[in-house]
């Protein structure tokens, strides 16, 4: 009876350290299980759905830094005129105002101008003289040849044909540069475009000798944007910069431009440096002193990895980017972003060149790959 009960007492122990051993087995197995899961973060997509998925590839570029400026709206000095008098008198039939449009070749204004009939008289006179200086031009020369006229007076006769002639040439020009009419002198755009000033009003008496224009005329088809450029952003700028240019009067409107001239010189007075960008203005919906909004897109010198930055993922103070490992498995990226300008981010820690990253419905896989 004690032999048997030895026997049980020893079976028990033997079954419990079995138990135990099991069971340190199997705490090892999931502990194992635990770690393996832990490293791997990589989350199995279908091919399916990878493929309707939009990759973007981390491209190599030089980092570009975001300028904001002011500026105003100023005729391109390429196609504008300012319209001076060469007679004196008064103004008569001024037949445009502030801002109308014009074509070349059209009449702005009728001065009444005795200078003018004096042109008038001058160039009748020269004709009537070339006319009689030719006819005795052919009396003197058919008088030569029969030996009644001398050489001299021959001579005599060619050169008062001559003059008569350059003074017409002279009073011609003279008519055709200063156009007239019935009523008078005959102020003309050399220019099609609008009118951007206006110093003229009927009634007005007119001098030559004037140093004011009486109109100037803006072919308004490209525009100059002009902006100062501190003198802390100045190394940062450089001919030939894209820039995007806003307005108050076309808020959802922007138009593309680049650096076309920067001085030379700072602005004692301001401390600033002048700088101008040439735009296209279709339809002429800038209009010289509108207020403009510049943004200039200036190299940094640096070169970062970039990518879209509909891309990113932010959530708890952190972006994130979704990177593609191979076929069908992606994982979550922290990101640090360098800058973003405009819709491209430029990364300085977490990715590289020719990493590729999900682009749309990134948000989705994003959380389920954090649960």
């Amino acid at each position: 009876m004690i032999a048997l009960t030895n026997m049980y007492t020893k079976y028990k122990l033997l079954t419990f350290s079995i138990t135990l051993a099991v069971a340190a087995i199997a705490l090892q197995s999931c502990h194992h299980a635990d770690e393996s899961s832990e490293k791997d973060t990589r989350f199995q997509v279908t091919d399916s759905l990878l493929h309707s998925l939009l990759i973007d590839t981390v491209q190599e570029a030089g980092a570009v830094s975001q300028i904001t400026l002011t500026g105003s709206i100023a005729p391109d000095e390429n196609k504008m005129v300012k319209i001076f008098p060469f007679v004196s008198g008064v103004a008569q039939d001024v037949n445009v105002q502030l801002g109308d449009v014009v074509q070349k070749g059209q009449t702005l204004a009728i001065l009444k101008s005795a200078e003018m009939a004096g042109f008038t008289r001058d160039y009748v006179s020269s004709e009537a003289d070339i006319r009689n200086t030719k006819r005795i031009l052919e009396s003197t020369s058919d008088l030569y040849k029969s030996g009644l006229a001398s050489q001299k007076d021959l001579e005599q006769a060619q050169s008062d044909y001559a003059k008569a002639v350059a003074e017409g040439k002279r009073a011609g020009a003279v008519i055709s540069i200063n156009k007239s009419n019935a009523n008078g002198y005959e102020v003309k755009t050399p220019l099609s475009g609008y009118v951007v000033e206006k110093n003229l009003t009927s009634n007005t008496q007119v001098r030559a000798d004037n140093s004011q224009n009486l109109f100037t005329i803006a072919d308004l088809s490209t525009v100059y944007v002009l902006v100062n450029v501190y003198e802390s952003d100045i190394s940062k700028i450089q001919t030939g910069d894209p820039v995007s240019i806003t307005t108050l009067s076309y808020p959802d409107k922007t138009f593309a431009g680049k650096i076309d001239k920067i001085d030379n010189m700072l602005d004692p007075d301001n401390r600033v440096m002048h700088a101008r960008i040439k735009i296209q203005n279709p339809g002429n919906l800038l209009k010289p002193g509108m207020f403009a909004n510049v943004l200039i897109k200036a190299k940094s010198g640096e070169s970062l990895p970039e990518v879209s930055s509909k891309a990113l993922v932010f959530d708890n103070d952190k972006n994130y980017v979704i990177v593609v490992d191979g076929k069908a498995k992606v994982h979550i990226q922290p990101v640090e972003i360098a800058k973003t300008v405009e819709d491209r981010a430029y990364i300085s820690k977490g990715l590289k060149p020719g990493d590729k990253v999900i682009a749309s419905r990134q948000v989705y896989l994003y959380e389920s790959l954090k649960e």
